[in-house]
Formats: C-alpha cells, structure tokens, sequence
C-alpha cells in the first residue's frame, strides 16, 4: 500500500470519539461485553418547544455493550440537565433527565439488517455505532410536551395574569355576574346623585 493509500484509509478510519463507540474489541463473539462511561456534549438543542438540552449541554452516558447473534447491543442510562419553561406560570426552570436506552445496531450482514428497511434499525458502520441518533430520539421522547416547573404550580391569574405562586392565597378579584352589570352602574349613578341628607338637614 502507497504513502498515499494508507493515508486515505486512516482519514477514513472512524473516531472513537462523542457518541460514535468502537466494537471492534468484541469480536462478534456473542455474549463478549464491555461497560463504557463516556461524557458528551449535545451538537444541538435536544427536545421539543418548551423544554431541552440545550446546545453544548453536558451529557453523561453508561453503558454496556454486548456482542449478540445479529449485532451489538447497547443498554445504559443517559443523564443529562434540562432547561425550559412552565407551560402553566411561564418561568424558566432548570431540572435534570434520566432515561434507559436499549437499542441493537445490527451488524451489516446480519438477517436482521437485510430483512429491515433503511430507518427501521441502527446499523454497525466500520465497526463503529453512532449512538447521537438513539440518544436524541430517547429524549425527545422522554421531555414532556407540557413541563411545569413544579407539580403543583398555579400557574397564572386568569385576571392580571401575575404568578399565583408569588401572589399568595388572598390573592383575589371581585367579580360580578354580567347580567347584573347594567344595573349595578345604574345604582351607582343613582347615589351619586342622591342629595346628601346631612346638607339638606343644614
């Protein structure tokens, strides 16, 4: 092999590096396994509108994987911070996620692999698995659509709109029943123009 040649191999050669894992070390032989401990940072904003890992967020993963009959299995549990805003008071909030994560990236001439369309599994590549996808889609799906800060938020004052949780409990508005504001006007402008008896004693 050319100078050049083995340099173009080497380029190609992928990093064991971020979320892609070299396999190569389990040889195919089922039931071989190794645990792996490895921090990430997020290539984006990770999560639906109202909640995520943010851009460059720290996120920790522990895992295990195995060498099975139709690729590597890879289970763990992937932790990481969140920040987002309550979908009830509107406040920003900061909260922390862990979720499991059980995938199989099938080796590329398993049955497995020839018998699934492109989508439907994770695939070993070069003897490397590129966890970013399985991990995104794990917490996508884990964030809620509607995050609150708290479980028992009260969310907003449907009349000034200030934090029921800041107000406090003798926060209230008087509130009257439409039909009987037409009348209520009508008595008001009556008093006011009531003489006063204590001029008209005078």
């Amino acid at each position: 092999m050319s100078a050049m040649s083995a340099r173009s191999a080497h380029t190609r050669r992928r990093a064991d590096a971020g979320f892609v894992l070299d396999v190569r070390s389990l040889g195919r032989r089922a039931g071989t396994m190794k645990e792996l401990q490895r921090r990430v940072a997020a290539p984006s904003r990770i999560g639906p509108d109202l909640i995520a890992v943010p851009e460059g967020g720290e996120i920790d993963l522990d895992l295990r994987l195995e060498a099975v009959s139709e690729g590597v299995l890879v289970t763990g549990t992937v932790r990481a911070d969140v920040v987002g805003e309550c979908a009830r008071c509107l406040e920003s909030f900061q909260d922390s996620l862990e979720l499991p994560i059980t995938e199989l990236f099938a080796y590329p001439d398993s049955a497995t692999e020839q018998t699934t369309e492109e989508g439907e599994v994770y695939r070993v590549a070069d003897e490397h698995v590129d966890l970013e996808p399985a991990v995104v889609d794990a917490v996508v799906l884990g964030l809620p659509l509607q995050p609150l800060c708290s479980e028992d938020c009260p969310g907003l004052c449907a009349e000034c709109g200030v934090r029921l949780a800041i107000a406090g409990t003798e926060h209230r508005h008087e509130t009257m029943d439409p039909r009987w504001a037409g009348l209520a006007a009508k008595l008001g402008e009556i008093t006011r123009n009531e003489p006063d008896v204590s001029e008209q004693e005078k």
